[in-house]
């Protein structure tokens, strides 16, 4: 049986990582939904190697644009996201992982979600 520190493989199968489609940068967006609630907590962007520490963990890795470097998603926050199941669509160009996320929630704002900002009156 899986314990968060020592998650068992959340993705079972065969997967040929060739079959993904990166951006000019070597990025993939990657969305995390919630396990619990179906809710979209975040994206990100990963690159070949944070997807292989994300596969060989059982934990969200990315990697910052703006830092130019990995970060394993709740080393400083608390807030951790353990993979229950991942996919990709149909085109290859955006990575799906369902999470366990513990802690406050997935936002660096201390929202659950990165989505709690609705356009209003102004999509109408």
């Amino acid at each position: 049986m899986a314990t968060p520190d020592k998650p068992e493989s959340p993705l079972p199968g065969p997967f040929d990582p060739a079959t993904l489609v990166y951006n000019g940068d070597g990025l993939i967006p990657c969305i995390a939904q919630s396990h619990d609630t179906g809710e979209v907590l975040m994206m990100a962007w990963m690159n070949e190697e944070s997807l292989a520490k994300t596969l060989e963990t059982g934990r969200t890795w990315f990697w910052s644009r703006s830092r130019q470097e990995y970060w394993c998603k709740g080393e400083t926050s608390g807030d951790r996201q353990f993979i229950r199941s991942g996919s990709y669509d149909c085109d290859g160009d955006t990575l799906l992982f369902v999470v366990e996320q513990e802690g406050k929630g997935a936002c660096h704002t201390g929202n659950y979600s990165c989505f709690f900002s609705p356009f209003g009156d102004a999509a109408s």
